[in-house]
């Protein structure tokens, strides 16, 4: 069984999760989880249906080691959470800032 590494939130820090956030895939993946509000599949998150697979695994994983998001296993599926209280607790505000500006850049829908 696979298991996902989660850094603890008090190991979560401001350049690990503007580090990730740099990327725009990850940040259109951000953006999309917090419009679902609820668990997402790595493919329900991806920001356009051309990246690959191995490309898409690759920037979850390194939205999970960032503390961004929370995964865990479904049957064959990976389902993703944002640790918005987490990221809240340790930088009150971030998310909210971060995805205003990116709801400019990100497409609708």
């Amino acid at each position: 069984m696979t298991q996902f590494v989660h850094p603890a939130k008090k190991d979560i820090t401001l350049t690990g999760v503007l580090g990730a956030l740099a990327d725009n895939n990850r940040l259109m993946i951000i953006y999309k989880m917090m419009a679902e509000e609820g668990c997402v599949s790595c493919i329900g998150a991806s920001p356009c249906p051309e990246i690959a697979k191995s490309t898409l695994s690759n920037h979850f994983r390194i939205l999970r080691e960032a503390g961004l998001i929370r995964t865990s296993k479904k049957g064959v599926e990976n389902q993703n959470s944002l640790r918005r209280d987490d990221i809240e607790d340790r930088f009150p505000g971030l998310l909210t800032l971060v995805m205003g500006f990116a709801a400019k850049e990100c497409p609708k829908g």
